[in-house]
C-alpha cells in the first residue's frame, strides 16, 4: 500500500478493525457451537441434573434432543470440513 492511499483509507482503520474482531467472535462461536466436547460436557451436565432433581423430564427431553441436534449437526459440518 502506497503512502498516499494508506492516508486515504486511515478514515476507514477503526472500521476494518470492528470487523476483523466481528469475524473472531463468530469464528470463536461457531467453534464451540460444532464442538462435540462441548456438546457432550453439556448432555452430561444435563443428565446430572435430571438426576439431582434439578429438572423435570420434559425439560430434559426438550434440552437434550436440541443438544443432539446440534451434536449431529457438529458431525456434519466436521464432515464437511474434512472433505475440503
Amino acid at each position: 500500500m502506497g503512502l498516499i492511499s494508506g492516508l486515504l483509507l486511515l478514515p476507514l482503520a477503526p472500521a476494518r478493525g470492528v470487523v476483523w474482531v466481528a469475524e473472531k467472535l463468530q469464528e470463536t462461536a461457531e467453534r464451540e457451537l460444532y464442538d462435540p466436547g462441548v456438546l457432550r460436557a453439556q448432555l452430561a451436565g444435563l443428565n446430572r441434573e435430571l438426576d439431582e432433581g434439578l429438572i423435570d423430564l420434559e425439560t430434559f427431553e426438550a434440552e437434550e434432543e436440541r443438544l443432539l441436534d446440534r451434536l449431529h449437526a457438529a458431525q456434519m459440518h466436521c464432515d464437511v470440513d474434512h472433505r475440503r
